[in-house]
């Protein structure tokens, strides 16, 4: 089982806040906040890799376009 404990609600101008105890601390200073039925989901963002850029990219067209490029004969030097 998860780890538990009591924590109060409390008002921060107009919004409802939490104070997270030292030991539920996320890394870095911005989290993802969502809901999963009644619960209240908070986790740290993760900064994105590569991997995550690519899978954002949509694909280049297939195939690939015929290029003229005839070869150049080098130049004979004295």
């Amino acid at each position: 089982m998860t780890e538990q404990r009591h924590v109060r609600l409390f008002r921060n101008g107009r919004n409802q806040a939490v104070r997270i105890p030292v030991e539920f601390e996320l890394p870095g200073n911005e989290a993802i906040m969502h809901r999963d039925g009644d619960r209240l989901v908070i986790e740290p963002l993760r900064k994105r890799g590569l991997v995550a850029l690519l899978k954002t990219m949509k694909p280049i067209e297939p195939g690939i376009p015929e290029i003229d490029d005839p070869l150049v004969k080098p130049e004979k030097v004295f």
